[in-house]
């Protein structure tokens, strides 16, 4: 099921979007499959679930932390 909640960067609004089967979600602009899009509230892009599965799965904190500080694998 494509999932979407409402953040807030900077003081600017987006909408975070992505499918909980963890596939590719089609749409947006431009018009591409996508593990998970971050738009501009109010920007009506729209997504549709694929049959594709993600083959990375999304990096966790630690992963990042791992990644910025140079400790990642």
């Amino acid at each position: 099921m494509i999932k979407t909640e409402t953040i807030t960067i900077n003081e600017k609004q987006l909408v975070h979007t992505w499918s909980d089967r963890n596939v590719y979600i089609y749409g947006g602009s431009p018009e591409n499959n996508y593990d998970e899009a971050y738009d501009p509230f109010g920007s009506g892009r729209t997504y549709v679930e694929t049959d594709i599965p993600i083959e990375h799965p999304n990096p966790t904190a630690e992963d990042i932390v791992n990644i910025l500080t140079g400790e990642a694998e």
